[in-house]
């Protein structure tokens, strides 16, 4: 089934974003975790990337242009799949279907239709990858099916390494009244624990989301609008209804009728607040759920979540036999997590004509391997353990961290640096300095001024181009109790000694304490680590993408220089440059670091 592609809410502030760069086109194919285009927000231009995987049907903002959060961009599903139903509200509603034209194939190069106006093309934007036509205002905006006086609330994206997040806390209960401001939750991401706002006034209809879930991102979590207005067709889906389920019957309410008259009659008391995964709320006839009550579509598609899927894909398991408890039957994370193979029972005894059939008593193959693994784990496990959740933060790491190492091509470049006049003046400089200046503020302010001559390390690889920086922000490691956060000092280069200690300390207190915002961590060109305080000589850091490079410094030793035939004693210091070697060559890398070493072996320089 067709998705809409909305405009996510990429920060807390968020309130509309512009298209600045289409990197798919109508007709293209488009693959889970794809990048349909780049969105300029208020604090940064940051990626949209793909949830579903299908075709690109429909491209309905151009390039260049400002759409509210929630707006309708795009629409993604099957190829030659009819999507106009889904931009009229795929309700049966008031709205005339014709008002969208399917896109058509770049060389038919047909016109315009009669009962619409072409948009001018922008950019690299051509008739084939925008709809000629769109449909009225009210459609494309994020306006309620049915005319229903509310509004979903969605997990947003509050980070541009945000994939789901936990709901911590609720600060509102359902029949609650909710001004535009108000804090309706806490929200655990990958980075810090932050603030969910209302950004509707009204009445909180229904929470679908318990404390301490795991909600994907733009999964549906709330419903704010006015009080006794019917908003259970928001949470179905925009009231869309496919063909009713050959097998599946809804289940009864409480009260003996089913879920969706009982939220009818009474939506304000009588619809649970777990009906994301309560089956009496979200499995009625016509949902799309089978008999085995797996969301599977009438074209053979199965609805889950892009979480749900990476999940069951790595585990080995087909989503065909999944239960989903999410709106619609949609399988999520939980579901995929709890599944549990079930043999089927043994065949009946057959004639004696046909005993040569085999009996599909055996299980899935696909499951085979995770149950078989996780029972030898069990029987060889030597002793006591404790398995230990894995948090939002270290799921990030390990994502992250793992694309970086596996997809950039990595190489390292060491040198010693002497340290001995370095030392000398941060004594000096401290004497005078406001705060106390370490070392590590040297060697981020060396790499800066570093960035500024070796441009091309102050870069990133984009896949079909590489972009330089014309400015300097450079993110600093910090380690917390949970992981690891990279907050960024901008314009390192243009920063006094004294101000980049300020910050570093400002924003390694933040991290600490999960009060980074989306601001403190986004926007990184360069990463310094250092592990030398932990008295570790020299390692290897993985990049943090989307930087070319990253520096790891080890600890000031005690060494041994000779001056003609005189030993004398001197502070040496071993640092790693770790490139990315799609973006950055050896020799310029080389550079790079001949230049560091040159500024902290003559730190004076770094004054003047």
């Amino acid at each position: 089934m067709a998705e809409l592609i909305r405009m996510p809410k990429m920060s807390d502030t968020m309130t509309e974003g512009v298209i600045a760069e289409w990197h798919k086109k109508v007709g293209d194919k488009v693959k889970s975790g794809d990048v349909l285009a780049e969105v300029e927000t208020d604090k940064a231009t940051m990626d949209l990337e793909a949830y579903e995987e299908g075709t690109l049907l429909y491209i309905g903002v151009e390039k260049g242009s400002s759409v509210p959060v929630d707006g309708v961009l795009a629409v993604i599903g099957a190829d030659g799949e009819d999507y106009k139903a889904l931009l009229s509200g795929s309700s049966g509603g008031s709205q005339d279907v014709s008002t969208a034209e399917p896109v058509k194939p770049a060389s038919t190069g047909g016109s315009a239709p009669a009962n619409g106006t072409a948009l001018a093309p922008s950019g690299n934007a051509n008739k084939a990858e925008v709809a000629t036509t769109l449909p009225d205002k009210e459609v494309v905006s994020a306006a309620p099916a049915q005319n229903v006086n509310a509004s979903v609330i969605r997990m947003p994206k509050m980070s541009d390494t945000m994939t789901e997040g936990t709901l911590v806390t609720w600060h509102k209960k359902e029949g609650d009244t909710v001004k535009a401001g108000d804090v309706l939750a806490e929200v655990e991401t990958d980075k810090a624990t932050m603030d969910l706002e209302a950004y509707e006034e009204g009445t909180l209809l229904y929470i679908g989301v318990k404390e301490g879930s795991v909600v994907a991102v733009d999964e549906i979590i709330a419903v704010v609008g006015e009080k006794g207005a019917n908003f259970k067709v928001l949470v179905d889906g925009n009231g869309s209804h496919g063909a009713p389920a050959t097998n599946g019957t809804a289940q009864p309410a409480n009260n003996g009728q089913s879920g969706s008259e009982t939220a009818k009659q009474n939506p304000q008391t009588e619809v649970p607040a777990n009906a994301a995964t309560d089956l009496s709320y979200a499995g009625e006839v016509g949902d799309g759920i089978g008999e085995s009550g797996q969301a599977e579509q009438s074209n053979g598609r199965v609805k889950a979540s892009p979480l749900a899927k990476r999940i069951a894909e790595e585990k080995g398991i087909s989503l065909t036999q999944v239960h989903g408890t999410g709106p619609e039957g949609r399988i999520v994370k939980s579901d995929v997590e709890s599944f549990v193979p079930q043999q089927k029972p043994a065949a009946q005894p057959a004639p004696a004509q046909s005993a040569i059939q085999p009996a599909p008593s055996a299980p899935p193959q696909a499951t085979a391997p995770v149950t078989q693994a996780a029972a030898t784990a069990d029987r060889f496990t030597g002793g006591d353990y404790e398995d230990i959740p894995v948090s939002q933060m270290r799921k990030t790491i390990a994502r992250r961290l793992g694309e970086s190492m596996f997809s950039a091509p990595h190489f390292y470049l060491t040198m010693e640096i002497n340290m001995d006049k370095a030392m000398e003046l941060r004594g000096t400089v401290n004497a005078v300095s406001p705060v106390k200046i370490s070392f590590n503020d040297f060697v981020l302010k060396a790499c800066a001024l570093a960035l500024k001559q070796h441009p091309n390390v102050n870069a990133s690889w984009l896949g079909d181009k590489i972009r330089r920086y014309k400015y300097v922000n450079i993110g600093v490691a910090v380690a917390v109790d949970e992981g690891l956060l990279v907050p960024v000092v901008r314009n390192a280069d243009q920063k006094t000694l004294s101000t980049i200690s300020g910050e570093v300390k400002d924003l390694a207190g933040k991290a600490k304490d999960k009060k980074l915002q989306p601001k403190d961590w986004e926007g990184s060109t360069f990463s310094i680590s250092n592990l030398g305080m932990f008295g570790i000589d020299e390692f290897t850091a993985i990049i943090n993408p989307p930087d070319a490079c990253i520096l790891a410094v080890g600890a000031i030793k005690q060494s041994v220089k000779f001056e003609g035939d005189t030993a004398k004693p001197t502070n040496v210091m071993k640092v790693t440059l770790s490139c990315d070697h799609r973006a950055v060559d050896g020799a310029t890398g080389a550079a790079f670091l001949q230049t560091v070493k040159e500024l902290l072996e003559n730190p004076m320089r770094m004054l003047v």
